[in-house]
């Protein structure tokens, strides 16, 4: 193997690295997504996130860590959409925001 070749090789290691963590960070979200709403007794929709933003960010201890956005939608009622948003830094859940919602008894 020559320079070359790894050269042509290292993009490809890092696309596959950021590939894993980005899969490891949304079964994170998702979860977070789907305990929140059972927490608040509401309903998790479509049992899934998206990704609304990517930036860089720094942890707790200085460190470079990648800050995802994303959402996920759920319903108080069983017939309407709110929009829920999650923050997490790495594979830790930065914060969470839901829409206000009705409290049902």
């Amino acid at each position: 193997m020559d320079i070359l070749d790894l050269l042509l090789l290292l993009p490809l290691i890092a696309l596959v690295g950021f590939w894993f963590d980005s899969m490891r960070a949304l079964e994170v979200a998702r979860n977070a997504g789907k305990q929140a709403c059972l927490r608040q007794g509401v309903q998790f929709l479509d049992d899934t996130v998206t990704v609304s933003a990517l930036r860089l960010g720094r942890d707790s201890q200085g460190r470079m860590a990648i800050r995802r956005t994303y959402r996920f939608e759920f319903s108080d009622t069983g017939d309407n959409r709110l929009e829920g948003t999650l923050i997490l830094l790495g594979a830790r859940v930065e914060s969470m925001e839901m829409e206000p919602f009705r409290f049902s008894q």
